[in-house]
């Protein structure tokens, strides 16, 4: 909506630069923002603050709130979000179901929804599911993200071991029925860009990692997300950590894959799924083999410690299902870290926050696309209590 080509130094491409200027301090500091704070951060005049503002509030973008304190002369209207129009299609795919939720500009939660599908209804029941939201908030959506395992660049799944999918144009598929741009996300790449966006500040290369039935792992710098230049950054999974009498036959078919030893399916057996609660697997790793457990914490930290050597790392943070492992797990991976190989320096491990919603990254990444601009981590966190 206010994203564009801004290549040309043009009139329009000026004033839309600087709407998304005005939004960014409103979605910056919801409720106390005023018409005249946007004229002091931009160095706009106060005529071309009040305009970018009526614009925006035109947009349903933004709305007036309260008015701000006295400063002597005549108080200032506030500016808020505007949260009862505009939402944001999130479509979770896993293996076996898919979440969806309906974000409002604020954040938080308007709905959600599960699809539970098979191999053979997933496509059927996934397009079902869309056009049931298209009807639904018709005229209301204002841009989807959808979120899924595999390699893409926002377009197209290149591939998608989990869930059979090669060279798959699913935005398009999608925005045939939706009417809206539909952009694709690599599940770890939002799991770690959700994980960045609720902190104040961040500093250094992150190494995120995903363990559920599959592995990945994505990179953030100073919070910002390290994509390389061919979409297949963070591709772990199937790397060869394990040989000899060690290597197990991995489902991509070759031996000794991370997958094959750490993967919460080779860790608890084949009765695990993504789609599981927490508590749900709490109780299959109560029942986990020791060893598996153990032999799983060894290959995942010789991968740790050799991308974390490679990067400085500042932290490494696994997220997905494995932080319902708790103590039977992290402990294991944390003692096989902990050793400092010569010329480099030990790096923690911790788990994912679990307060942070399954939408938040890739709302955030569907937000940036569509209007340029960002959440607070105050924001962020203002809508994960709403939605406890």
């Amino acid at each position: 909506m206010l994203n564009g080509d801004d290549a040309l130094d043009t009139q329009a491409s000026v004033r839309r630069a600087n709407l998304r200027r005005a939004l960014q301090l409103v979605f910056r500091n919801p409720g106390s923002e005023t018409r005249a704070g946007i004229a002091r951060a931009t160095g706009l005049t106060a005529a071309t603050a009040s305009s970018l503002v009526a614009e925006l509030i035109d947009l349903q973008l933004i709305v007036d709130g309260e008015q701000a304190a006295s400063t002597g002369g005549k108080r200032a209207t506030t500016l808020s979000i505007a949260a009862e129009h505009h939402v944001i299609l999130v479509l979770v795919i896993r293996p076996t179901d898919a979440r969806i939720a309906l974000v409002a500009l604020d954040g938080t939660e308007v709905e959600t929804r599960r699809v539970a599908f098979s191999d053979e209804s997933r496509d059927r029941m996934l397009d079902d599911a869309v056009s049931d939201v298209a009807a639904e908030y018709s005229g209301r959506l204002l841009v989807a993200g959808v979120q899924l395992p595999g390699t893409t660049d926002g377009r197209r799944v290149f591939e998608s071991v989990q869930l059979g999918w090669t060279d798959v144009p699913l935005a398009e598929r999608f925005e045939a029925v939706l009417g809206i741009p539909v952009l694709l996300v690599n599940d770890v790449d939002a799991e770690a860009i959700a994980e960045a966006a609720r902190e104040d500040e961040s500093s250094g290369y992150r190494l995120f990692i995903h363990i559920g039935t599959g592995i990945g792992a994505a990179v953030t710098l100073d919070g910002e997300l390290a994509p390389g230049p061919r979409d297949r950054a963070g591709e772990i999974g199937h790397v060869q950590v394990e040989f000899g009498e060690e290597a197990r036959t991995c489902r991509c078919g070759r031996q000794g894959c991370l997958e094959s030893a750490s993967s919460m399916t080779a860790m608890l057996g084949d009765d695990f799924d993504d789609a599981m609660d927490d508590e749900a697997i709490a109780a299959l790793a109560a029942a986990a083999d020791d060893e598996r457990l153990a032999e799983g914490a060894r290959a995942l930290a010789r991968t740790i410690k050799l991308i974390a050597a490679v990067l400085d790392a500042a932290e490494v943070v696994i997220g997905g299902p494995a932080r319902a492992l708790g103590d039977r797990f992290l402990p294991l991976v944390q003692a096989e870290v902990d050793y400092t190989a010569t010329g480099t320096t030990n790096v923690p491990v911790r788990y994912a926050d679990s307060d942070a919603s399954i939408s938040t990254g890739v709302a955030q990444v569907a937000l940036s696309s569509a209007l340029g601009v960002r959440w607070s981590p105050a924001q962020l966190r203002a809508a994960s209590a709403v939605r406890d």
